[in-house]
């Protein structure tokens, strides 16, 4: 099975349609060894500085640059739905490829 991660709903019904994927599932289509799920945009983001330390919570100069090590990121809470549905099927023992038809952003 190949996953195509795809930026939005739009661009991964096309590809549905190019690869004659009809059958929809909740955030993704499925068919003929094809799982085709969207990102919506950003899912993940870097946490904010505070994450890190209480005192980044007021930017000063004397503190910068900040790189921790390592990062941590943060799901977005308006598109986690869509990011549990799109770990899981990265995730299903079926899965051998997956495909980035994301914009290079």
């Amino acid at each position: 099975m190949k996953l195509v991660s795809c930026e939005k709903p739009s661009v991964a019904k096309s590809i549905a349609s190019a690869l004659g994927v009809a059958s929809r599932a909740d955030g993704y289509f499925e068919g003929g060894g094809w799982l085709i799920s969207w990102c919506i945009g950003h899912l993940v983001g870097l946490a904010d500085a505070a994450v890190y330390d209480d005192r980044y919570k007021k930017w000063r100069y004397e503190d910068l640059p900040i790189l921790p090590n390592p990062f941590r990121y943060v799901v977005s809470e308006e598109k986690a739905a869509q990011f549990c549905i799109l770990r899981s099927l990265m995730e299903r023992p079926d899965v051998a490829e997956l495909v980035n038809a994301c914009d290079a952003g």
